[in-house]
């Protein structure tokens, strides 16, 4: 390590004279901190966890339930044959539980709906019955809870397929619904 050349008497003298008017200023015992960066915000992970919650919220119907034709409700899961659809509206599985939508706004059905799926898939019932009235007492008589549930239930990675309910089962104002089967245990 080099040391620093020893200072010349005439260039402390000359230091001495220019800091002849100069004060020290009082310390106070403040620390100055350098700010420290902001922590960094993972942006694309929050456009993700928008853009999922957006969908989970949209009323959007699949383009597989737009094709139907008519007004009875009919859907069945992508890769899965379309004989599961038929065995559903020939009443192969037993509806195992219902829920009744009958009262409820549009925000409280989606809500009661979400839950009792949840409820289906914990206790692992195959076969429900969502009933959604036929919007007889709704305004200009429209089904609106009947489209909205079919869009809800196409969302649902549980559901498998659903349809119309048959007459004896409640007819245009309920679905048939046929859920996922838990999976086993490892």
């Amino acid at each position: 390590m080099k040391k620093a050349p020893a200072a010349r008497p005439d260039e402390a003298e000359l230091f001495y004279k220019a800091m002849g008017g100069v004060a020290r200023l009082h310390d106070h015992g403040r620390v100055v901190h350098r700010p420290r960066p902001p922590a960094p915000v993972p942006q694309q992970r929050l456009r993700d966890n928008d853009e999922v919650l957006r969908e989970s919220l949209s009323d959007h119907v699949p383009y597989e339930l737009a094709l139907e034709s008519g007004e009875e409700l009919a859907y069945v899961r992508a890769g899965l044959p379309r004989q599961v659809l038929r065995q559903l509206r020939r009443g192969r599985w037993v509806i195992q539980d219902q829920l009744d939508l009958h009262g409820l706004n549009v925000a409280e059905a989606r809500t009661a709906l979400g839950e009792f799926l949840a409820r289906c898939r914990r206790s692992g019932t195959r076969c429900v019955r969502v009933i959604h009235g036929k919007g007889l007492r709704s305004r200009n008589r429209e089904p609106i809870l009947k489209q909205k549930v079919a869009g809800w239930l196409a969302q649902r990675e549980e559901v498998l397929a659903f349809c119309q309910a048959r007459t004896v089962e409640g007819g245009g104002g309920a679905a048939v619904v046929l859920l996922r089967a838990p999976k086993a245990p490892a």
